[in-house]
């Protein structure tokens, strides 16, 4: 789902230079798969049915695979010398870069086929190509950010809601909405911001640094956070997201959507099923809050590469072709409910597909703003693609926290860019060669 964990890894002197191998291969024989062992058991189950159905094809080529828990696999992929790497990994998206400049990562494009390549959405794209613009990782599922709601609480309250992308609440009309929500609820709470996963982590970042990317600020802007994350309009969004603590659930029972207590609960695709269970067609899919810049949603999820020490980069190469088939993508999509990662997929997914109950995510990751400026005409935001991301979630989501705990955001802001910037000071900004 894009927001777990993300671990500072070690970091050398690699920078991308020295990597071991890849060797080519033979393309056949056994090849190593390391992949992450999440809460959902039916997006494992389907894992393990496209690895089985893979190793039954024929191709000469057996994949053993091996699932980390999720609380241990960053730190296993940080613990893990680049030689030692499998021959096949997942990798949280953001983390793609960090393990490129330390060696862990080889390239995909004589490995992969083109025409997989060329099947994946841009946001995929964007989301697995590093700064040297070779390509890294290839995801099977993206993911998205958006408001869900409770249309008959909305109804009540007398509570205009958004229709699409282009029709975002402004922070200001957001705000005026939550406090006409407070004041119709019993308990006099309007919005769930998922508190019970804490902010100090990578859902801070993920799920709050698009409203600052709305604003026209950045988590850091040309290698430098300074200048850009402790700017004015950086500051007067995350004050504004804090003032909204009041109306705010905190959600200890993760139930706070799903019984009603609040209308509106600020959350990514995955809770989509089981609110959908819950609320059938009172429940309602709408864009974050336009701060400035536009209505803005993250993107970039967990994804496949190949590693650094692989002595058969060819079969590792060949089994990335099964996973992206459009076979293996409906399978996993289809047990994990998250917005497929290859075109093909997408175009068809009841979900996502225009006119499907999730169109708004499916809209947002197609209007990617990639490498480019963040625009109006943008949606979706991809973290920034930098062997430092570590050290900005890291930052950010604890500035953000103390802020929405009711320390002075100026200034933790200003800390946080300066620990970024010091940082990437020391590592020589983190270049890939």
């Amino acid at each position: 789902m894009g927001v777990a964990a993300v671990l500072v890894l070690a970091t050398g002197c690699v920078g991308a230079s020295r990597q071991a191998g890849p060797e080519a291969g033979s393309g056949t024989g056994t090849i190593t798969m390391w992949a992450l062992q999440g809460q959902q058991p039916l997006e494992v189950a389907a894992l393990r049915d496209v690895v089985a159905e893979f190793n039954r094809s024929g191709s000469g080529i057996t994949v053993q695979l091996r699932l980390i828990p999720e609380a241990d696999y960053p730190k296993t992929l940080a613990a893990t010398r680049p030689e030692d790497m499998p021959d096949v990994a997942e990798i949280d998206g953001p983390t793609m870069s960090n393990l490129v400049y330390n060696g862990k990562l080889a390239p995909l494009e004589d490995f992969v086929s083109p025409a997989t390549r060329a099947n994946a959405t841009d946001a995929i794209l964007v989301q697995g190509t590093a700064e040297n613009g070779r390509l890294y990782s290839l995801g099977m599922y993206d993911s998205g950010l958006g408001i869900f709601g409770n249309r008959k609480l909305l109804d009540t309250a007398g509570v205009r809601y958004p229709t699409g992308i282009d029709d975002a609440w402004t922070a200001e009309e957001f705000t005026t909405a939550l406090r006409a929500l407070a004041r119709a609820a019993p308990g006099g709470k309007a919005l769930d911001l998922s508190e019970y996963r804490g902010f100090d982590n990578e859902w801070g970042t993920y799920g709050f640094s698009p409203a600052v990317e709305s604003a026209g600020a950045h988590l850091i802007q040309d290698g430098k956070a300074g200048g850009t994350l402790d700017s004015e309009a950086a500051v007067r969004t995350v004050q504004t997201i804090a003032s909204w603590r009041p109306y705010v659930d905190p959600n200890t029972d993760t139930a706070a959507f799903t019984s009603g207590r609040v209308a509106l609960s600020w959350v990514g695709h995955w809770q989509y099923p089981t609110y959908a269970r819950a609320l059938g067609s009172d429940l309602v899919v709408l864009p974050l809050p336009d701060f400035g810049l536009g209505t803005k949603t993250g993107q970039g999820s967990w994804a496949w590469g190949i590693g650094a020490g692989t002595h058969n980069a060819k079969a590792a190469g060949k089994f990335i072709d099964h996973l992206l088939s459009d076979r293996s993508v409906e399978r996993i999509t289809q047990a994990s409910g998250a917005p497929p990662g290859t075109k093909s997929v997408l175009a068809r997914s009841p979900l996502y597909r225009p006119g499907g109950a999730l169109e708004l995510f499916g809209t947002g990751l197609a209007r990617t703003c990639g490498t480019k400026p963040v625009t109006k005409a943008c949606v979706a935001v991809p973290r920034p693609v930098t062997a430092g991301y570590p050290t900005i979630t890291e930052q950010f989501a604890g500035a953000f926290t103390a802020a929405y705990q009711g320390a002075d955001a100026r200034a933790e802001l200003a800390r946080a860019a300066r620990a970024i910037d010091r940082d990437f000071a020391d590592n020589g900004g983190y270049r890939l060669r």
